[in-house]
């Protein structure tokens, strides 16, 4: 469903709504397990959900998210902008060759989204689902621990760097499209750059990394 940008755009976007403080992981189930919950995802059968509603299925039978509360009342907000803004079709969210500063602000007008999800979904699009924009230098990386880790052992960034200082650093490696280092030194840090016990001979940045044993 999340990857069926063609019939559940929105779901694309509840499901980056939902991603905060749970995994990732669960947080991209959201929109199946509510489908389950309703009998389909369809947007017509979502825009005519009342808010007390939207807050009910997703804390019953079992809770779909840490804030059940909250979420509920950001996806029946993102259903009604969607509605209001997007005559209720989301993937006119990103259409249209825009600018990644227009994707990424369209994003950041959801109740619920900050910087880092509005950056982290104009990603997606772009670089998983190839969305085409007419640039893609506002795309920003998204720094969690392990990304930050990596830069520093990399010697990219200093031990006690903030989140902008990583920003900025891929902004300069690669000002066209800061946004594309991401992924894999996520998944460097994920697959081999671990916290503890990092296994540098299996990593393919092994051969410039100062810190590789």
């Amino acid at each position: 469903m999340i990857g069926d940008l063609d019939h559940y755009p929105h779901a694309f976007v509840i499901a980056c709504i939902m991603d905060r403080q749970i995994k990732a992981e669960q947080a991209w189930r959201v929109p199946y397990e509510f489908s389950q919950r309703i009998g389909d995802f369809k947007f017509d059968t979502l825009k005519n959900l009342s808010l007390d509603q939207c807050i009910k299925h997703m804390s019953t039978p079992r809770p779909l998210h840490r804030y059940v509360n909250n979420m509920g009342r950001y996806m029946f907000l993102a259903i009604q902008r969607i509605t209001r803004d997007y005559d209720g079709k989301a993937a006119n969210i990103w259409s249209g060759n825009l600018s990644s500063a227009e994707v990424v602000y369209r994003f950041l007008q959801f109740d619920g989204i900050g910087p880092k999800i509005a950056t982290m979904a104009t990603n997606i699009l772009a670089r998983d689902f190839k969305i085409s924009m007419s640039d893609y230098y506002s795309i920003d990386i998204s720094p969690d621990v392990h990304v930050r880790r990596v830069f520093k052992r990399l010697g990219l960034i200093s031990d006690n760097a903030s989140i902008e200082e990583v920003i900025y650093k891929a902004r300069a490696l690669h000002p066209e499209y800061p946004g594309l280092m991401d992924e894999p030194a996520w998944q460097i840090g994920v697959n081999w750059c671990k916290p503890k016990n990092p296994k540098c001979g299996e990593c393919y940045m092994k051969g410039v990394c100062p810190t590789a044993t």
